[in-house]
């Protein structure tokens, strides 16, 4: 295996990261406003992924600096023409997190409405945007002989990339409610869990309807594998859910991710940029990459700090692995 076909599983390995983890605090974000009844259930929710959303961030951060580095033209061409969408998402993640730290320095109910409001769309937002950017990335875009991107916005808002940003958002939001069944106590435990048999009753239509419409397009036996393990990791969410088995929920909705974008990049091979217009302007591992040597370096690097990364954000989720509910929070915090 070359080296760019490496750095490019390395990639969608990243990226599947991301989605698992900080899909399910994006599902947290959103369930502040759909599943919380009051102030302090909404505090509750907040602290489930307090000590941990920053870190899930890491993995975008990485996954964006080894595409600039791995694949300098496929990040040109990514970034520039899907910039207002990926500015949206920026602008979203920063808003969030100052939300995140601020909501709590002063006591006045408007301050904190407020951010909790911004908490929710600045969840919203992303876990949309992220299914339409990849679903654009998996269906293809117009890229002229230049390796450029020569479509407008309206080019990325067609039906197969909707369809992708409502099976994001609907799945993240299952994701979010069944680890909030599985990292809180009393009622809100059980308010969760029927929340998340609800949305993933919807999550299960709309993934089953995008996966196989991506299948029936671009799909080999290798994709239909993944999109069997997703399925069938969903259905078993929803059981396990159904049971109260929120450990065994949890990790299959993890696989459900795992699994979904895994398919992605699996149609996406040897391609990463397919286009639309020519299937010879398509950007591929070979035309996209860097050169031997810096893939090379970066290799050395990745195994260096990958397990270290691995290590301290293992060690965070095992100190913050405790349940906690309303009787936890001071009523100063409130």
């Amino acid at each position: 295996m070359e080296l760019h076909d490496v750095w490019f599983v390395l990639i969608a390995v990243l990226w599947i990261g991301y989605f698992f983890l900080e899909g399910f605090d994006f599902g947290v974000g959103v369930l502040t406003k759909l599943l919380a009844r009051d102030r302090t259930e909404k505090r509750v929710l907040i602290n489930t992924i307090g000590p941990v959303w920053d870190g899930n961030e890491v993995w975008l951060l990485t996954a964006g600096g080894a595409t600039f580095a791995a694949f300098p033209e496929w990040y040109a061409t990514l970034f520039s023409g899907f910039y207002l969408p990926l500015l949206v998402i920026l602008v979203c993640l920063i808003v969030r997190g100052v939300a995140f730290e601020y909501r709590a320095k002063r006591p006045e109910e408007n301050w904190q409405r407020n951010w909790e409001t911004a908490i929710f769309w600045c969840s919203l937002i992303p876990a949309f945007l992220w299914g339409v950017a990849f679903g654009n990335i998996a269906r293809g875009v117009k890229i002229d002989a230049r390796l450029e991107y020569v479509g407008g916005l309206g080019d990325l808002l067609n039906p197969y990339a909707l369809l992708g940003g409502l099976v994001t958002l609907s799945l993240f939001t299952f994701h979010g409610a069944v680890f909030v069944g599985l990292k809180t106590v009393g009622d809100i435990r059980q308010r969760a869990r029927t929340t998340a048999l609800r949305v993933g009753a919807v999550t299960a239509v709309l993934a089953l309807v995008f996966l196989g419409w991506t299948q029936a397009g671009k799909g080999d036996g290798t994709s239909l594998v993944a999109l069997v393990v997703a399925v069938a990791a969903l259905l078993g969410a929803l059981a396990t859910a159904r049971a109260g088995r929120e450990g065994w929920a949890f990790a299959l909705s993890g696989l459900t991710i795992v699994a979904a974008v895994s398919m992605l990049f699996l149609t996406l091979f040897p391609n990463v940029m397919p286009s639309t217009l020519n299937e010879q302007w398509s950007l591929t591992v070979t035309n996209a990459s860097s050169s031997p040597y810096t893939l090379k370096i970066m290799t050395w690097l990745a195994a260096i700090a990958t397990p270290l990364v691995l290590l301290y954000q293992g060690w965070t989720y095992w100190v913050f692995r405790k349940r906690i509910g309303t009787q936890h929070i001071a009523d100063a915090a409130h």
